[in-house]
């Protein structure tokens, strides 16, 4: 797919309503705009498998267990602790070749193989580290895609609110704390770790590119500092056109002349 055939299919998504956001396909469309050489169906074979073994597992485990252990166990997922920042984490067709990403985006193959078979699996916007709550019959637990799907308890999810900079009072207030957020806040957050990476390395392009998704994942977005895709678009294409003119510029350039020889200065004797 194209940069543009991911641009159009990106802009799809974010026209879709929220109960029937395609999260993987859309994510899958984000990667190729990134980088339009991604294998995609590769991610796709790896999802259906993954979705495979939550089935198989479901048989003998409860949900938050079978998704841990077919996810982390089976497929092999994790959090990726050594490279944190390599923007290889960010991107869903790289998560399934090396099997390690970022919290957010490990918790779209989550949600992603949940929604395969039938669990209700649904990201939460957990200050400082983005989780997952999974519905059981014993009530909501709260899962940790970047530890291996381990069950996160009440006690550290309050310690982990404290240790965000939350006041004690709403710290405490686990069932706002994990209220879940719509797929599509999923996906933007995604395009929210990609923007900030690339715009502290000095890679504008690349920053405005994830800004120009984000917009086009959520175009009724009016809040400060966001734009509009038109805008985005604009600059995305005016900072790709930057970047040509000054590789053009370098690679006509005459090359500098050597520095003239010095007059060797000898002291009195």
């Amino acid at each position: 797919m194209s940069r543009e055939g991911a641009e159009a299919a990106i802009a799809a998504a974010g026209a879709a309503p929220d109960a029937s956001f395609p999260l993987f396909e859309a994510a899958i469309a984000c990667a190729l705009h990134e980088e339009p050489a991604g294998d995609a169906e590769h991610a796709r074979a790896c999802a259906l498998e993954a979705a495979e073994r939550v089935r198989a597992r479901l048989a003998q485990h409860g949900p938050a267990e079978a998704m841990a252990e077919a996810l982390a166990g089976d497929m092999r997922l994790t959090g990726d602790l050594m490279t944190y920042d390599d923007p290889a984490n960010a991107d869903i067709l790289r998560l399934w070749e090396r099997r390690r990403g970022l919290p957010v985006t490990l918790g779209v193959a989550y949600i992603d193989a949940a929604r395969r078979t039938d669990l209700d699996i649904r990201g939460v916007d957990f200050p400082g580290h983005f989780l997952l709550r999974i519905e059981t019959a014993e009530g909501p637990l709260a899962l940790d895609p970047f530890a291996d799907g381990r069950i996160v308890p009440p006690s550290e999810l309050t310690r982990r609110a404290l240790m965000s900079g939350l006041a004690p009072g709403v710290a405490e207030r686990l069932e706002a704390l994990m209220a879940p957020v719509p797929d599509r806040a999923v996906l933007v957050r995604v395009q929210n770790n990609i923007f900030v990476r690339a715009r502290d390395a000095g890679d504008h392009v690349r920053a405005e590119r994830a800004a120009l998704r984000r917009a086009l994942l959520d175009p009724s977005d009016h809040r400060a500092g966001s734009m509009s895709p038109p805008r985005a678009r604009a600059r995305v294409r005016s900072l790709a056109r930057s970047r040509r003119s000054a590789a053009r510029a370098a690679s006509t350039a005459a090359p500098p002349r050597p520095p003239a020889p010095r007059a060797i200065a000898f002291g009195c004797s």
